[in-house]
């Protein structure tokens, strides 16, 4: 990705729609947050809004969309399916479009890879694609074997596989996968909780570009060819996660954070789930 990409910048996914490039996740976010955080990101420019069954906030969000007053048109909008609702897929997505108040979003995830019911899941993720109930399916915490599974059984692949991604944690065999099966990668918690914004090696690299810290992580994960998703409820943080498409990492810089690899796992860890 080069700088004269920008906010509005989006990736092809494999079945003919596009995603945004950048957006904003709203994990761990209170509801009585979303409000002022949706308004905030949608006057710097955020598209992409990425929520799910488990943050207990799609009502929030729905009613923020809502009085936001926008054509539906102008968000793209994510849920996940979480693990106890994978046995009854259907009803908790009509749940789900209702707190939202949509009729349909733009992508809906499987928020994790569970064994004893993924894959009827994702049959029934198809089923609800193909009736509407959004334009596009994909996966969250999905491990190369997970995907596998989905081939070996004959499906069709997701268009999207969201999983924690940043310098610390690059998952190259993982993305080398996607990208071989045109599967467009997503990273969460490209700020690492917070954990790594003091490395010395990194605020070294900021200083070069006269950026922050955070943003020149959202800028590895861009020039990743990975959709960045940071949360945040600060307004100027809001604004400043934004502030990343006027400057490119160079080679050199690039190739010194490839290096930073440690697998740090600031959530849950996918990798050894069966």
């Amino acid at each position: 990705m080069q700088k004269e990409f920008d906010i509005n910048s989006r990736f092809q996914l494999s079945d003919g729609t596009s995603i945004p490039v950048f957006g904003m996740g709203f994990y761990r976010t209170g509801s009585k947050e979303v409000k002022n955080i949706v308004k905030w990101a949608y006057k710097e420019g955020y598209r992409l809004f990425d929520t799910a069954q488990i943050y207990q906030n799609e009502a929030a969000i729905g009613e923020a969309m809502s009085e936001l007053k926008v054509p539906r048109g102008e968000i793209y909008l994510t849920t996940k399916v979480w693990n106890a609702n994978q046995t009854r897929t259907r009803d908790s997505i009509k749940e789900s479009l209702k707190k939202l108040k949509v009729q349909s979003v733009d992508l809906i995830l499987l928020h994790w890879p569970v064994k004893e019911s993924r894959l009827k899941a994702w049959e029934e993720l198809i089923k609800l694609r193909d009736k509407g109930f959004t334009k596009s399916i994909g996966v969250s915490n999905y491990m190369i074997k997970h995907l596998e599974e989905l081939k070996e059984h004959g499906y069709e692949m997701p268009t999207v596989n969201q999983v924690e991604f940043s310098p610390y944690l690059q998952h190259k065999e993982l993305r080398e996968y996607c990208n071989k099966e045109k599967i467009v990668f997503e990273g969460y918690s490209p700020l690492t909780k917070g954990k790594r914004l003091n490395d010395q090696r990194l605020i070294a690299i900021a200083k070069k570009y006269n950026k922050t810290p955070a943003q020149i992580l959202i800028r590895w994960v861009l020039q990743s060819k990975a959709v960045a998703i940071p949360k945040t409820s600060k307004q100027e943080r809001i604004k400043e996660n934004a502030d990343v498409f006027d400057f490119s990492l160079n080679d050199v810089d690039l190739k010194e954070m490839e290096s930073w690899e440690e697998g740090l796992v600031t959530g849950w860890d996918p990798r050894s789930q069966e």
